[in-house]
């Protein structure tokens, strides 16, 4: 049995892997603002994000703190927007960090999450763990993730196994936020291609992502920068068509760049998610014999929109 320390874990992959590591035995703790209420197997431990408090003993003794903690990115791209985006991330990692400082016997492992938005838009370019990423981008991607990235790389000097993880969009399970709101436009036959449809799309199907996140953890020879993607990259157009398929519509109305921007702010959120894409593979893991549960984006899809609409 494990000791695990979730930090930010009651959101919607944390929830997922909750479950995963409490199956088989391992002991879960959860840091959050807003942790939820314990269960059999996790405890839950309230911070800020902010300052040091009592939160810093539940590392103590921990085995692996897996570090979940961020705004979410969907939310208009404004500078306060992205201010908050980057403390979210780069502030909480570097309060965490200092925490272990504190403590006795602090976890010897760290697993952190980054995204593989750190590329910005990448074009038609194949992007795997040797691709270094361009200095400049959208500010809400590129600069968020790099500067995440290197408060990471500062805070795990000196723990013997550190793990990096870039993972592409989650698609499927409980609450998947991707589906529920693109099954949402195909039903009202709004979901056609984006901004011409050409940009790359990396994803993932939930089981692997969560397979793969439980496999941070409890796998020690498991070390270093991973992209957790599917080795079948779609164009956007094919995402959509995949959605449409899924819920009986063979139409869309296509979305040009003018009116995504501007539905997209009108929605709260940033056009850039839509818009922008990145071709990635996930070279180390077919290197290390990873197999994939999903591979094809139509069966990924068609199984998500199921389970949202059986809501299990």
């Amino acid at each position: 049995m494990s000791k695990v320390v979730l930090v930010g874990g009651s959101g919607f992959l944390g929830s997922g892997l909750q479950k995963r590591l409490t199956a088989t035995g391992d002991a879960v703790t959860v840091i959050g603002r807003h942790p939820g209420p314990a269960r059999d197997g996790v405890r839950t431990v309230p911070w800020d994000g902010k300052s040091l408090g009592d939160w810093v003993g539940a590392l103590e003794e921990a085995d692996v703190v897996v570090h979940l903690a961020g705004k979410r990115v969907d939310c208009r791209p404004t500078a306060s927007n992205i201010d908050e985006l980057i403390s979210s991330r780069e502030g909480t990692v570097r309060l965490v960090g200092q925490a272990l400082g504190q403590l006795n016997t602090p976890p010897t492992s760290w697993v952190q999450l980054s995204s593989l938005a750190i590329f910005g838009d990448a074009g038609d370019a194949e992007i795997d763990e040797d691709t270094p990423p361009p200095l400049t981008g959208p500010r809400q991607q590129v600069e968020v993730c790099q500067r995440w990235e290197a408060a990471y790389d500062e805070a795990t000097k000196g723990l013997s196994r550190s793990v990096l993880l870039r993972p592409a969009i989650g698609i499927g399970g409980d609450g998947d936020p991707a589906t529920r709101q693109l099954a949402r436009l195909a039903r009202f036959g709004l979901a056609g291609s984006v901004g011409g449809g050409r940009q790359w799309v990396s994803w993932l199907g939930i089981d692997d992502l969560l397979d793969l996140l439980v496999r941070s953890v409890t796998d020690s020879s498991m070390s270093g920068l991973y992209h957790l993607t599917s080795p079948s990259p779609v164009r956007n157009r094919e995402l959509m068509a995949a959605y449409r398929a899924a819920v009986g519509r063979r139409f869309g109305v296509p979305a040009p760049r003018a009116v995504t921007t501007v539905g997209a702010w009108l929605l709260g959120s940033d056009p850039a998610l839509a818009l922008t894409g990145r071709k990635c593979v996930p070279a180390r893991l077919l290197r290390e014999g990873y197999a994939f549960r999903e591979t094809d984006i139509n069966e990924a899809v068609s199984k998500a929109v199921a389970a949202a609409s059986t809501g299990s």
